[in-house]
């Protein structure tokens, strides 16, 4: 079994910033790859090197989520990677504009 490659510092330091500057991004990311589409919102729980963990409003009721990566991570900067193609990916498959930086 291989190794898990993020310490529970960097998780925790990842979910925060997901938590407190993306939560929307989060709930779309839910919507199409958690197949929850009428999730309202949604917080990151956890993450590892096969994916990413979110507990999500759905209808009432709080449902676990999980949202694999599209592959197995092993470095930090390849999260903001694949957070940003989950995004960008859930965002165009439920037609919303592209985001201006």
């Amino acid at each position: 079994m291989e190794q898990e490659p993020f310490t529970g510092e960097v998780v925790a330091a990842i979910a925060r910033h997901m938590n407190e500057d993306h939560a929307e991004d989060s709930v779309l990311i839910v919507r199409v790859f958690g197949a929850q589409p009428t999730a309202t919102a949604a917080v990151m729980t956890g993450m590892d090197a096969d994916g990413i963990d979110f507990e999500a409003d759905v209808e009432g009721r709080r449902v676990q989520v999980r949202v694999p990566w599209s592959e197995r991570l092993t470095r930090r900067p390849q999260v903001r990677a694949e957070v940003v193609r989950l995004y960008d990916e859930a965002r165009a498959a439920l037609g919303l504009p592209a985001r201006t930086h």
